[in-house]
């Protein structure tokens, strides 16, 4: 049994690594700086940060702009302690003066914690869409807010996209379906 595991373990973390460098390719979108060395530190910085935070999962967006020592973070949340957690550990940052958390609070609705959970099955429980399941961080994020759903995040293909839109419209009770999924490699 010991053997076993130790190949599986192996390669699950090849895996990780493999999807987490993909991910990270389309993770540049949300910033934006000067290109000035201090700016770029603090943008990578602020993206570590967000990725770190213990509740950040696929049903919240978070996304951020850099400009010089200020910090503007956007997206979408379900738990309010997300918000005031992002806010924080951005604060920390060595070199940022100020942040302006610009993100929105999703409101508690039992119909889309029921959308969530049947869009996440849609999306990640069908073939060649699994695999983007398999981060810590999954890289297609759910947003419902009253029965809308948006997509963002990265994919590795036009395909996955257009893909994982096709899926989430297959859900009933949803209203519309925005796909604002990136394919990596393309700006």
């Amino acid at each position: 049994m010991k053997k076993l595991l130790v190949p599986t373990c192996a390669f699950a973390l090849t895996l990780t690594l493999v999807l987490t460098a993909a991910a990270q390719k389309g993770a540049d979108r949300y910033a934006t700086g000067g290109g000035t060395p201090a700016t770029d530190r603090i943008t990578r910085e602020v993206r570590h940060e967000l990725v770190m935070l213990p509740y950040y999962g696929v049903f919240d967006n978070l996304a951020y702009r850099v400009e010089g020592s200020t910090v503007t973070l956007l997206g979408q949340v379900t738990n309010p302690v997300l918000k005031s957690d992002a806010e924080r550990a951005v604060k920390g940052i060595e070199g940022v003066t100020h942040v302006n958390n610009q993100i929105h609070v999703l409101p508690l609705s039992p119909m889309d914690g029921q959308t969530r959970i049947a869009e996440y099955r849609a999306i990640y429980g069908f073939q060649g869409l699994d695999r983007y399941a398999m981060q810590a961080v999954p890289s297609i994020h759910i947003i419902v807010e009253n029965g809308r759903v948006t997509l963002e995040g990265v994919v590795d293909t036009q395909a996955d996209k257009d893909l994982a839109a096709l899926r989430a419209n297959t859900v009933a009770g949803v209203f519309s379906v925005t796909n604002n999924l990136h394919v990596a490699g393309r700006k």
